[in-house]
């Protein structure tokens, strides 16, 4: 959904400290907010979380302009800066709340998705990655927003790989 001309997408790749790094970069992003999404429990907290019992996952909230950056190249640099073919972990991160899972929030957003796996599973990837519409989103406490801009570090369990050619 496009609002002020800017629209949301929601992507869950491990720990969101490393996905929200990434997706940062673009010029177009406008905002980069970690929180948690998928779960059955309101206003979850990170403990909560952590404990890998409430069906939440770690999840980062992207607020960009359409207009200078698509959805399919956002997408795109999310499945670059995970691993899309491991079931609920992400380097040293084990757990349901680790999966690789994007929450759509338009059926553009649902066919984008759908067809960039289709494109990855050509190239011989076998992608986990859930797709679902989006629910609620619950932002994690603010120690965890910019946590390597406030930190001086970098992502421990994200490396950029390139998986798509130019099409």
């Amino acid at each position: 959904m496009i609002e002020n001309g800017t629209e949301k997408a929601y992507f869950a790749g491990g720990c969101f400290w490393g996905v929200e790094y990434w997706l940062r970069r673009f010029d177009s992003v406008l905002s980069v907010q970690s929180g948690y999404m998928g779960g059955t429990l309101e206003n979850p907290s990170y403990g909560e979380v952590s404990t890998g019992t409430t069906g939440h996952a770690e999840t980062v909230e992207v607020v960009f302009y359409p207009k200078r950056l698509s959805y399919r190249d956002l997408a795109k640099r999310f499945f670059e800066i995970h691993d899309p073919t491991v079931l609920n972990r992400q380097g040293p991160d084990t757990g349901e709340q680790y999966r690789s899972v994007i929450f759509y929030t338009t059926k553009e957003q649902k066919h984008t998705i759908e067809e960039l796996i289709g494109i990855l599973r050509d190239r011989g990837y076998k992608v986990v990655t859930k797709v679902v519409p989006a629910g609620n989103f619950y932002p994690a406490e603010d120690y965890h927003q910019d946590y390597y801009e406030k930190s001086g570090g970098t992502p421990y369990c994200h490396t950029p790989v390139r998986r798509f050619s130019e099409e």
